[in-house]
Order: structure tokens, then sequence, then C-alpha cells
């Protein structure tokens, strides 16, 4: 048996060529092995050969040889392959400057700019208009635009109701556009901004977890009282039309919180609000 093994040679001489093709013509009996070996050149590359080996023979000449015959092919597993021109200028080029995050409706606007639009919702069950009330919740208002705005949040699901309480939506984890960007923007955190709007019915409210600062995209609508998040989560609008489409989302058929089919937002839009 030909145990495996590894052999230096320059890759400008013939390692298996004419100097031993007229060995190889003396041998007498068929093929009787084949074992595989790793050639390690010496300038790094590595390289599988496929040896097929003969029964020593005696050659015209009155020498013992045991011959060998190689197929080389590039190793699955090469490391370190010989670097061509082309590969040495794109390791020595300089990396390409990351591109910047793409800017968002409403990246930079004022309060008096956000102040005055409404947020459409358009849902299976019918629309829902929001205003927003920045000077409440700034950064919350200006995320929640951007979300409407780019359509962000279509084709995602009140995928949490809390009968006679709230209905919870913005996780885009259940939109039919699921991306590696929809997952990058659902890690975007916003700061907290808790202030003297009372959780009321109709009022929207950012959800977040028990860490602070760590709401993200998941927002909800009180269809009943809630005083005790007072002063706690970013409340940052109000429902001006359509609070009977969130009290039919609230009470459509759910089990521990969650329904058993979940309404779809089908189209959102942000405008000024209507007089």
């Amino acid at each position: 048996m030909f145990p495996d093994t590894k052999l230096q040679y320059d890759l400008k001489s013939r390692f298996i060529g004419e100097r031993i093709v007229a060995l190889l013509k003396e041998l007498r009996s068929g093929m009787k092995r084949a074992a595989s070996i790793n050639i390690a050149p010496l300038c790094g590359a590595s390289i599988t050969t496929q040896l097929f080996a003969w029964p020593p023979t005696w050659t015209r000449s009155g020498f013992l040889v045991i011959a060998f015959l190689g197929v080389l092919s590039p190793s699955a597993t090469a490391q370190n392959p010989v670097p061509n021109s082309e590969t040495l200028k794109k390791a020595n080029a300089r990396p390409a400057d990351s591109a910047p995050p793409k800017a968002e409706p409403f990246d930079g606007a004022s309060i008096e700019k956000m102040s005055g639009q409404c947020v459409t919702l358009e849902t299976e069950q019918g629309a829902l208009i929001i205003e927003m009330l920045p000077a409440k919740a700034p950064e919350t208002v200006r995320s929640f635009l951007n979300l409407a705005a780019a359509g962000t949040l279509e084709t995602t699901t009140f995928s949490r109701v809390v009968p006679g309480f709230v209905i919870q939506g913005g996780n885009l984890s259940t939109s039919d556009k699921w991306s590696a960007q929809l997952s990058s923007r659902a890690q975007k955190h916003l700061p907290d901004e808790p202030s003297d709007l009372k959780h009321v019915r109709g009022v929207v409210s950012m959800a977040r977890s028990e860490e602070a600062n760590s709401a993200t995209t998941h927002f909800f609508i009180l269809v009943g009282d809630g005083p005790h998040l007072d002063g706690k989560f970013s409340a940052f609008g109000r429902v001006r039309r359509g609070l009977e489409v969130a009290d039919a989302i609230n009470r459509a058929p759910s089990e521990n919180e969650k329904p058993q089919v979940p309404v779809r937002i089908t189209r959102t839009e942000v405008s000024p609000c209507a007089k």
C-alpha cells in the first residue's frame, strides 16, 4: 500500500513528463494499484494526484524500477494557490468604501415638517388613519413616517391582539417581502420617548421589551385605556379615522393573544392630515 505523503517540486520542472515516459514504456505488467497523494509545490500550492503503480520491472538497461503514473488535478481543498497578476492587483487594491445607508424620506425632518402628517394603513378590514404627534416623540414619529413612506409595513400583519385592550402590528418578519434589508431595518432601535400623552383609546404607541431603548418597528393601537402604560412607552400618534377597524381586528378569534387569521396591512401612505 502506498501511504499518503507530500512531494516538493518546482513548478517549472517537468515533474511527470518526458523524463519518465521512457521508463514507463519499459513496464511489462498491467496496472496493479492506485493511491492518492498530495503534492505541495515549493511555491505553496496544494495539488492532488492519483498515482498508479506497476510491479517491479527490470529494464533493458539492467535497472530494477518501480513505476508510478500520476494524474495531477487541483485539490478541492487547495490552500495558498499561486496568485496571478489579477489576484495580486485585487489583494493590493484599496478596499472600496462601504455604501452609506440609504437616506429615508423623513431623515433630518424638523418637528414642524412632521407635524400635521397622517399615515394611512389600508388593511384587509378597512383603513386606519393615524395622526402623527412629533412634539411628543420626534424620533419615533420620524421612524414610523419612514416605514410608511417606504412601504416597509406593507404585507405585515397585526400579529398580537389583547381583547378589549390593544392590537399590535409592525412585526416585519410577518411580511411577504421578508429580506435581508427588512431584517436589518427590524434591528434598528429607537430611544425611549415617554411623554405626558396618556395611553387612552385610539392612541398609538411603540411596543418594546423590558430593556430601555429597545423599540424597533412594533407598534400598538389601544382600543381600551391603559393608564399603567403612561410615562413608560413612547406614545406618538392618535387614530383620527377607522377606530372601528381596530375594534374589528381586536374582536377577531384569537388564542393566547395570537389571532387565528392575522389581518394584513395591504398599503401604506403618508399625506397631510385632512382639515
